[in-house]
């Protein structure tokens, strides 16, 4: 993997998984020897992260990690709405049943694994991001998909803020299962029904954390 793929890999994983919360400021000098890379490689790979709109350049204090506002939140569940609804549609008329139902069985035994604490909701993560590539896979529209994956890194670290609600995601795993079965039955307008009741409920969830998303957005605001 090339330094700038792996430092550009690295810095998005510390910025969804709040490593790096809203606010931090990303030195070069700094940044390069934590990452054991040259400032040249760090620069393309902040350039990335500046695109993705995790990264932005703030007056005189150069790039910091993006804030997350309410606003932010229910923008992109808008955006999110109309993408997924439609990948599921696809998805359900496109589908290659032996991978779903590899998925519904995962699904099915996913309360066991979340009662496994830290370990099981990290599985569980990727057994979420598992889904996704299935649904992405299934969908077969690229510039759909290519939509899709722009989005995601927003929504994982949004997703962050709300990881300790147990209890949300195993009523997640209902949900997602609830997707895979329709599209494993080759319904298309039930997987879009399914997705936009899953969606819905996840936008509850997250905005049930305002208070936390206007606080850190006024913290980093306060810094600029």
């Amino acid at each position: 993997m090339r330094a700038s793929e792996r430092a550009y890999a690295t810095l998005r994983e510390d910025i969804v998984d709040w490593r790096l919360p809203p606010g931090s400021v990303l030195a070069e000098v700094e940044q390069s020897e934590r990452l054991g890379v040259s400032r040249t490689p760090l620069r393309e790979a902040l350039g990335r992260l500046v695109t993705d709109g995790l990264v932005a350049q703030l007056g005189g204090r150069g790039l910091v990690v993006t804030g997350v506002s309410v606003a932010d939140v229910t923008a992109l569940f808008e955006l999110r709405q109309a993408l997924e609804q439609e990948a599921a549609r696809l998805a359900a008329a496109r589908r290659d049943p032996a991978l779903f139902r590899a998925l519904q069985g995962e699904f099915r035994e996913a309360s066991v694994l979340l009662s496994d604490t830290d370990p099981g909701r990290v599985r569980y993560y990727e057994l979420v991001s598992r889904f996704d590539g299935a649904m992405d896979a299934a969908a077969a529209n690229p510039y759909l998909v290519g939509a899709l994956r722009s989005l995601r890194p927003h929504l994982v670290r949004i997703r962050r803020v709300s990881k300790d609600n147990l209890e949300r995601l195993h009523t997640a795993a209902r949900e997602h299962l609830l997707i895979v079965d329709a599209v494993l039955a080759g319904d298309a307008e039930l997987a879009a029904a399914a997705t936009r009741v899953h969606l819905h409920q996840s936008l509850r969830s997250v905005l049930a954390s305002a208070e936390r998303l206007t606080a850190v957005s006024a913290s980093t605001k306060g810094q600029s």
